[in-house]
């Protein structure tokens, strides 16, 4: 029997479709349809300045618009040398903001997936403790989802006074938020049974589909942008890279995947304590402090090609641009969603399992439509 699941946003994560081929309950092939939600964001880059495309990027990754700007702007900066003139401030009010961001994506990432496989109060949880960073990123920028906060050479604002004090508090009161979400379902037995052994992503195989973040970090590999690049403020900051385990089952399952990303947030919450400490200390905030001080009045870099990429909330983000050194409107700009690569595995991992479990499998990818078709 030929089945469609979807184009349905609650079990498909977005407006995908998926052709499944199937023998009774069990899937033989699954052929993902991806056009329904067309962004036009390399066309919008292609005529527009590059200060001007910022928002566009935020609507790519909407769950985690702030690492999409953050790896545009890295890029731009670059092109035009100024990468190394921007204050120590800025660059890690960046790295605050995106980490937040990150913890937020996994928290959806998470709520998602319980209801997937059929719990709802995690999605409550989740969206509860999600809420907090929303109001957060919203006093600083002015915006709740698609923020516009990181430009090129600096910021939109600093952030407001008495932010650092909140952000503090919110990790007093979400560490042990984690512990409870661990008990409710990292370590619930209905939710191992449905995630463990389920979806195999082998190193191998993850490697050969270029996939990237959590999905390539669950299959055990130790990759991440953060460290291998070293940009921004993070070479100055300690953290670890959680990778897969297979704690439950074997390494690179969906519960290994579920599991690298709920890592991912204790880590980030250390990250965002490292932040607040400089930010509190010798990085305080001065009345002289203009964060875009450093922002170039024109936007021309010289001609050539240049990719730059970034450690996304869902897997390497790149932006490769092509500059012809007149025009503060770039030749061409391709951009590199991770959860393209992320999804296209999923006929791979997707063979002789139930429908039950695929709907599992592709709750685990943690995919975002609008940056799989650009």
């Amino acid at each position: 029997m030929v089945l469609n699941v979807g184009p349905q946003h609650p079990s498909t994560h977005g407006v995908l479709r998926l052709e499944l081929i199937t023998d009774g309950e069990i899937v033989k092939e699954v052929i993902p349809h991806i056009g329904y939600l067309h962004r036009c964001f390399e066309k919008h880059a292609e005529s527009l300045t590059y200060q001007q495309t910022i928002p566009f990027t935020d609507r790519m990754d909407y769950l985690a618009s702030m690492n999409n700007s953050h790896a545009f702007v890295m890029g731009v900066e670059r092109m035009m040398g100024i990468d190394k003139d921007i204050p120590k401030r800025v660059e890690y009010i960046r790295v605050l903001v995106c980490e937040l961001n990150r913890i937020a994506s996994h928290l959806i990432a998470i709520g998602t997936y319980g209801i997937d496989i059929g719990a709802f109060t995690p999605f409550l949880w989740c969206f509860r403790d999600r809420e907090h960073i929303m109001g957060m990123l919203e006093w600083a920028s002015g915006s709740r989802m698609l923020y516009n906060y990181i430009w090129v050479g600096g910021l939109f604002y600093d952030l407001p006074v008495g932010f650092e004090e909140r952000c503090r508090d919110f990790v007093e009161y979400f560490k042990p938020k984690m512990v409870e979400l661990n008990q409710l379902l990292t370590d619930n037995q209905v939710f191992i049974s449905r995630t463990a052994n389920v979806g195999v992503l082998p190193l191998d195989v993850a490697i050969n589909y270029g996939c990237s973040g959590p999905m390539l970090r669950a299959s055990g590999l130790k990759w991440d942008l953060r460290r291998i690049d070293n940009y921004s403020a993070y070479p100055e900051i300690d953290f670890e890279i959680p990778i897969g385990q297979g704690l439950m089952g074997k390494v690179g399952d969906c519960w290994d995947r579920y599991k690298v990303r709920v890592d991912e947030i204790e880590q980030s919450l250390r990250i965002v304590e490292q932040c607040l400490d400089r930010l509190q200390k010798e990085l305080k905030r001065t009345p002289d402090f203009d964060p875009r001080a450093k922002m170039p009045r024109k936007t021309i870099p010289k001609a050539q090609d240049y990719y730059v990429r970034c450690e996304g909330a869902k897997g390497e983000l790149g932006f490769y641009f092509i500059t012809d050194g007149k025009s503060e409107i770039p030749t061409r700009v391709k951009s590199r969603g991770p959860s393209f690569n992320n999804l296209s595995v999923l006929p791979e991992l997707s063979k002789g399992v139930l429908i039950a479990d695929l709907i599992a499998i592709v709750g685990s990818i943690d995919f975002v439509l609008g940056e799989v078709d650009r």
